[in-house]
C-alpha cells in the first residue's frame, strides 16, 4: 500500500478514505476505472465527474476501495475488498499476483482478457486518434503460462555486503521490489534455473558496487545467463541466431501465427518489401518468399551483422540489409512505390515526425504497421489518413496473456488504391 507525500494533494478526498463504488470499464493500464462526482473545489463551481483508478478491480464489480493519491483529473485508490465479484473473476495461478507489477489480469478469465484488449485497443484507436475501426478479435496465445522465453530479474546495490530482493517492481512503486523465486508467465526451463542464478547472486554480492539485472533466456535447448552468449530460435522453417541480451520476441508459441499473419497482410498485391526495423531479421527474412526482393534496414550495425548470418543461413538470397537509421532507407530504394509494402515494427516510443514524412513521401502502397505499444501506435496513425492512407484491418495478437500487453498488427493502404 503506498504510504502518503508531504505533498499530499486532499482534494477531492482525505488520505485513505473508504468509498463502495462500482467498477464501470478497465484502463489501457489493466486497472478499474469508476467516475464518480464529487463536490466543487472552487466556490460556485458545478459538481465534477472524477474518474478513480483501481488496480485489480474489474467491470460489473463492487468494491471497497481506500483512496492514496490525488491527481489534478483522477485518483488512484487501493482494493481493499470485493463485495459482489464478476462472474469473470478467477483465481490467480501466481502466489505474487497484486503485489508483483508484472502481471495484471490474471485474476481474469482468458476470454474476457482477450476482450477487454480488443475493447481497449478499439478506444486508444478512437480517443487518440479519432479512428472509429473494426477491431479483430485477438489472436490467442497457444499457451498461456510458462510462455516467456526471457526474464530479467533485477537487484538494488546491496547493503553489508548482502542483497535484498532479486525479482520485479512492486505495483504501484518505482524501486521497491518483489523478491521473485518463481515466475508462473517464465517457461518451465527457466524456472528450473532462476534458484541457481538467485543464488550465484547472492554469492558474489559483494563484487557488486551498484544493483543489476539477471538475465535468463530460453530456447529448446537451455537457459542462456550470459548476454553475449549466441542463441538461436527457430520461427517457422527459419532459424534466427542473436545474441542471448538482444531484443528478440519472447513468446515462442506464438510466433508463428504472428509472423504469418503479418505475411498475409503484406504481400497482398506488391512485389517488394521494405522491412524498416528490421532487428536480427524476424518479419523481413521470413517474408521474403512471398516477394522479389526485400530490403531490410536496422540502425544496429550488430543487430544488421545477425541480420545478415541470418539471410546466409538459411539461403535467403533476395534480401539486402541495410545498416541506417529508418530515416534514411528511403534514400537508397529503388523499388516503385506502387509496387511495395513497408512494414515497420518500432520500438515502443512510436514512429517519429522525420521519418512519417519520408515514409509519405515515398507513398508505398500499403504499409503493415507492428506495434508493441497500441498507445504510440493510434498516435502515429492518426497522421496516415493526412497522407492519404486507411485502415483496412486491425489485428491485435496477445504475445502476453496475464498481462495489459499486447503486439497489435495494422495494415493501410493508399485510398485510391483500396482493394474492392
Amino acid at each position: 500500500m503506498a504510504r502518503k507525500t508531504k505533498t499530499f494533494n486532499n482534494y477531492p478526498f482525505d488520505y485513505h478514505h473508504e468509498l463502495e463504488v462500482e467498477i464501470e470499464s478497465l484502463s489501457n493500464l489493466g486497472d478499474g476505472v469508476v467516475k464518480i462526482p464529487v463536490a466543487p473545489k472552487e466556490e460556485g463551481e458545478e459538481k465534477r465527474s472524477w474518474v478513480i483508478f483501481v488496480p485489480f478491480a474489474l467491470p460489473q464489480e463492487k468494491v471497497r476501495i481506500k483512496i492514496w493519491k490525488n491527481d489534478k483529473n483522477c485518483s488512484y485508490a487501493d482494493l481493499e475488498e470485493v463485495l459482489e465479484a464478476s462472474p469473470h473473476r478467477i483465481e490467480p495461478e501466481c502466489k505474487y499476483f497484486g503485489e508483483c507489477g508484472g502481471c495484471q489480469y490474471q485474476h481474469v478469465a482468458y476470454d474476457r482478457q482477450l476482450e477487454w484488449k480488443r475493447q481497449q485497443v478499439a478506444e486508444l484507436l478512437n480517443h487518440l486518434a479519432d479512428i472509429n475501426h473494426t477491431v479483430n478479435a485477438p489472436l490467442p496465445s497457444p499457451q498461456q503460462w510458462n510462455y516467456r522465453s526471457k526474464i530479467t530479474p533485477h537487484f538494488q546495490k546491496p547493503k553489508n555486503g548482502k542483497i535484498r530482493d532479486i525479482g520485479f517492481l512492486k505495483k504501484g512503486t518505482r524501486q521497491a521490489l518483489v523478491d521473485i523465486e518463481q515466475c508462473k508467465i517464465a517457461m518451465d526451463s527457466i524456472n528450473v534455473a532462476l534458484p541457481h542464478i538467485r543464488e550465484g547472486a547472492h554469492q558474489r554480492a559483494s563484487s557488486y558496487k551498484k544493483g543489476a539485472t539477471l538475465l535468463l533466456r530460453a530456447n529448446e535447448e537451455r537457459v542462456f545467463d550470459n548476454p553475449r552468449e549466441i542463441m538461436s530460435e527457430q520461427v517457422g522453417e527459419l532459424t534466427f541466431n542473436f545474441l542471448a541480451g538482444d531484443f528478440f520476441q519472447n513468446n515462442p508459441f506464438i510466433l508463428p501465427d504472428f509472423v504469418n499473419y503479418a505475411s498475409q497482410q503484406a504481400m497482398a498485391g506488391s512485389t517488394y518489401l521494405i522491412d524498416a526495423y528490421c532487428g536480427s531479421g524476424l518479419f523481413g527474412l521470413s517474408l521474403a518468399k512471398h516477394f522479389k526482393e526485400v530490403s531490410m534496414v536496422e540502425v544496429s550495425e550488430t543487430g544488421a551483422d545477425w541480420a545478415r548470418y541470418n539471410a546466409k543461413s538459411n539461403s535467403i538470397e533476395n534480401a539486402k540489409i541495410l545498416t541506417a537509421s529508418a530515416e534514411q532507407i528511403f534514400e537508397e530504394i529503388t523499388y516503385p512505390a506502387s509496387e511495395t509494402t513497408v512494414l515497420i515494427d518500432p520500438p515502443r516510443k512510436g514512429c517519429n515526425e522525420e521519418f512519417l514524412n519520408q515514409l509519405f513521401t515515398f507513398g508505398p502502397t500499403r504499409v503493415v504497421y507492428i506495434s508493441c505499444n497500441p498507445a504510440t501506435q493510434a498516435r502515429d496513425l492518426k497522421f496516415f489518413d493526412k497522407a492519404n492512407y486507411e485502415i483496412i484491418d486491425v489485428q491485435p495478437v496477445d504475445l502476453f496473456p496475464q498481462t495489459r500487453h499486447l503486439e497489435c498488427i495494422v495494415t493501410l493502404v493508399k485510398k485510391s488504391q483500396k482493394p474492392a
